[in-house]
């Protein structure tokens, strides 16, 4: 199994228990792949880059995840179908970027006026 990571858009119409839900949906899509989701972060609504259809803000919605790449690309097919979701960006971590994430994971922040 490789380690993946997908950052994705929902819809700004949404209400917060709806991302919940949907994000919820898009994990077990995986799941019944046969991936593991290894953690689901919610990063809220947040103004875009650049508009997408004329939509100017979304739902930034960060989950880690283990599976084949057959289940990814499924994961990543069915995202582009479901209407919901503006955007979607599927990252294989390899071990070079998994141990970065881990030394930024373990970095202290520097204190508060530094």
């Amino acid at each position: 199994m490789n380690d993946y990571e997908i950052t994705y858009i929902l819809r700004p119409s949404l209400e917060e228990p709806q991302v919940e839900e949907r994000s919820n949906a898009i994990a077990q899509i995986l799941r019944d792949q046969g991936g593991e989701v290894s953690s689901v972060e919610r990063l809220g609504k947040k103004r875009l880059a650049y508009e997408i259809g004329d939509v100017r803000e979304g739902f930034y919605v960060v989950m880690q995840f283990q599976s084949e790449p057959p289940a990814s690309k499924e994961l990543e097919r069915q995202l582009k179908l479901h209407e919901d979701v503006l955007r979607a960006l599927v990252v294989r971590v390899d071990a070079k970027m998994r141990s970065h994430l881990q030394s930024l994971a373990a970095a202290t922040p520097p204190p508060p006026g530094s």
